[in-house]
């Protein structure tokens, strides 16, 4: 009998996300919030199942993914306390051994980090981007930013639902004090010396390596615009009023301090097919040469989160790249998941083929 595994035969995707030994034991592909993931990788003939990981099973999670061809990975930079120190080191050994990993921690590195910003900030998403790669480095330059250019937002490196996002403003009259919001839900503005933001900011250094300082974009209350992308192409948009940085005018638990619902929009909505444009045909080609990145390993889910910049000369909006998501890009679109599947059946077609030529 020929065993050899051709490239038409079914392969296998493990969907890896955080949970707990009781999630991992009653994880199915039905009850996972993945679901139309699954669904769609079945339509296009690609067997699924859900891996859940902790540190604690890291060991049987390892055989797991090791059994799998590929791996989609949907985990959270922080979680609880938690990092992706441990995670990101066994992705590595998996992808070693054979298995395709999405998003590989390394490319997670290279794009899915606020770096990003400072490092494409020549492209046409670009603004006014620093970077600091030592805390010594941050409390001799940052100050006098702040104080010749208006509010800024500072940024760790690595982080996700708002942690480690400050927006600060030099407080009239004085050199020695700052008023900052996190971009945390919840929070206030606080006013406070600068000295005890900058020493509030030195661990960032420690898990991140820089904190990023871009300008304050004053369109910020006309919302976010989130591109998401499978590999090169758009797979669908989502926009959403937020009021991360936006001073809660009665209280953090005011109804109008909450942000609004994100609404979704396939990858043909009128509204942003300037901006699908832009991604396809000039940014993501600029941003892969600028970050030594192929298409191949581009993430087959990732998203690209715009705030509206000034409008240019003829009045058309810009847009100002605040973030790139590639650790746990979700929720997603309803046309994504059919995005994801196309990926993922190319690249897996694509390994299928290098191997039966090797």
């Amino acid at each position: 009998m020929d065993t050899e595994r051709h490239p038409s035969s079914r392969q296998t995707i493990a969907i890896l996300s955080r949970g707990d030994a009781a999630a991992r034991r009653e994880a199915t592909a039905q009850n996972s919030r993945f679901v139309r993931v699954f669904e769609a990788l079945a339509a296009a003939g690609i067997d699924a199942f859900p891996a859940i990981y902790d540190e604690s099973f890291a060991g049987a999670v390892r055989d797991q993914l090791l059994a799998a061809d590929g791996v989609l990975v949907w985990v959270d930079p922080i979680h609880q306390g938690k990092t992706r120190a441990e995670l990101d080191a066994l992705l590595r050994d998996v992808a070693a051994q054979g298995p395709w990993v999405s998003a590989h921690p390394d490319i997670i590195l290279k794009m899915g980090v606020k770096e990003v910003l400072y490092r494409t900030r020549h492209l046409g998403w670009g603004a006014d981007t620093h970077r600091y790669d030592t805390a010594a480095s941050f409390r001799s330059q940052f100050p006098a930013r702040l104080r010749a250019g208006g509010p800024r937002v500072l940024k760790q490196n690595r982080g996700n639902g708002g942690q480690g996002v400050w927006k600060v403003e030099a407080l009239p009259g004085t050199e020695s004090m700052v008023r900052v919001l996190h971009a945390q839900r919840g929070s206030t503005p606080e006013d406070m010396p600068i000295d005890a933001l900058l020493a509030r900011c030195e661990p960032y250094f420690g898990w991140g390596g820089c904190i990023i300082d871009q300008a304050f974009q004053p369109r910020l209350p006309d919302g976010m615009i989130r591109c998401y992308m499978s590999g090169t192409k758009v797979a669908g948009f989502g926009h959403q009023k937020i009021k991360a940085l936006i001073p809660p005018p009665e209280g953090p638990e005011a109804p109008e301090a909450q942000p609004g619902p994100r609404i979704m929009h396939g990858p043909d909505a009128s509204p942003f097919q300037a901006l699908r444009g832009a991604m396809e045909d000039e940014w993501t080609p600029q941003m892969m040469a600028t970050l030594g990145i192929d298409e191949s390993s581009l993430p087959v889910i990732w998203d690209a989160d715009f705030l509206y910049g000034p409008k240019d000369a003829a009045g058309a909006d810009t847009y100002v790249l605040c973030e790139i998501n590639a650790s746990s890009c979700f929720a997603i679109p309803e046309e994504a998941p059919a995005a994801i599947a196309r990926t993922v059946k190319q690249r897996l077609m694509r390994i299928a083929r290098t191997r039966a030529r090797t």
